[in-house]
């Protein structure tokens, strides 16, 4: 009875290990993955996900560059091959950018083929279209299993988290985006956001870019500033 405890005790600890390196974005057990930058600086990183996208992208451009605020854009293949003009603005611009798979597909399910396509078509279109090789790479959702590290480390990429969200893909409104990031603002924060639609080339994402100027006034008159993320992966 005692053995067959132990073992089901731990069986439930591996399988709670597996869940925690598929689910949890910056989980460690399928490999380095940079989640946050150090809790003793007043520094924020922005991230934006799923685009480039005509709704948002453009005007999250001019805001950034007008205030000189660094982000890094995860971009999905598709969206770049769709909007192809736009992407290059991204690329064209001191931003960062990064691979966020080719279709937007949830990976931790999928084998190693379909990994490979999504990875790979998604930074030979960023490539393509922009002229700029992504060193970065974000999964979906943040879903990985072993497969997607082994295909990073091929392509070279270090893999980024985020320290959190704030759900302004389901456009609560723009004041509600800005209050909720300026509620879970914390030193070193990797901050996940949305200038695309992973799912829908034509997704709206404007409520984003309208709580832009708020967020970043809000972290600038608490202390904060603004770092790009490639200074986290240089550590």
């Amino acid at each position: 009875m005692i053995t067959l405890a132990i073992a089901a005790g731990l069986g439930a600890t591996a399988a709670g290990a597996l869940a925690h390196g598929t689910f949890h974005q910056n989980s460690p057990i399928f490999g380095r993955v940079i989640g946050r930058g150090s809790s003793s600086r007043r520094e924020l990183y922005l991230t934006f996900d799923d685009g480039p996208s005509p709704s948002a992208t453009e005007k999250i451009l001019e805001i950034l560059d007008n205030r000189a605020v660094p982000a890094t854009f995860f971009m999905v293949g598709q969206h770049v091959e769709r909007f192809p003009d736009i992407a290059r603005w991204v690329a064209a611009s001191r931003h960062g950018i990064g691979n966020h798979t080719y279709h937007h597909l949830k990976l931790h399910l999928k084998g190693p083929r379909c990994i490979h396509f999504e990875m790979e078509r998604g930074h030979a279109a960023i490539v393509s279209n922009t002229g700029r090789n992504p060193r970065l790479f974000r999964a979906p959702h943040g879903f990985r299993n072993p497969f997607v590290t082994s295909m990073a480390q091929r392509l070279g990429y270090t893999v980024i988290g985020w320290t959190f969200g704030v759900w302004d893909s389901d456009q609560p409104g723009a004041e509600v985006i800005r209050r909720r990031v300026r509620k879970r603002l914390r030193p070193g924060a990797i901050l996940l956001l949305h200038d695309g639609d992973g799912s829908d080339l034509k997704g709206d994402r404007h409520q984003t870019a309208a709580a832009l100027p708020g967020i970043i006034a809000d972290a600038k008159a608490d202390g904060y500033v603004f770092r790009p993320l490639d200074d986290l992966v240089k550590l």
